[in-house]
């Protein structure tokens, strides 16, 4: 199971051949996305016809691979959203929607960036320093 919490979702901006399966997909994670399998983000592939879908993530324990194939629609193109080459990262959220054969995923983000904390006290002392 996918754990909340601070978990990233990168997306491969290319189709990927769906017959690849953990070492291949864990291959392209490491030379073509720069990730880290083992880190614990989720890694999305989707299939040239977008009727299929992969999420490979490491659980603690071991490698997971969670696999999808739409009877109807197609999944939305996420690579979309950026420049060619460019990552794309989802969130939790995000990823759920997009497995579940959400239209509006990928066309513009759908969940807030995270907002940074700065303590009340540290700004007063900013101002009057």
């Amino acid at each position: 199971m996918i754990r909340s919490g601070n978990v990233n979702v990168w997306v491969a901006t290319q189709p990927v051949d769906m017959r690849k399966s953990f070492d291949t997909l864990s291959a392209l994670v490491t030379e073509g996305m720069g990730g880290q399998v083992l880190s614990g983000d989720v890694f999305l592939f989707v299939g040239r016809n977008r009727k299929r879908a992969k999420a490979l993530f490491f659980d603690g324990t071991g490698l997971c691979l969670y696999a999808k194939r739409l009877e109807k629609g197609r999944f939305a193109a996420v690579w979309k959203r950026t420049q060619q080459g460019q990552p794309v990262e989802l969130t939790l959220p995000e990823l759920t929607l997009f497995f579940e054969g959400s239209e509006w995923v990928g066309q513009k983000a759908l969940s807030p960036a995270a907002a940074e904390l700065v303590p009340v006290f540290a700004q007063a002392r900013a101002a009057a320093g």
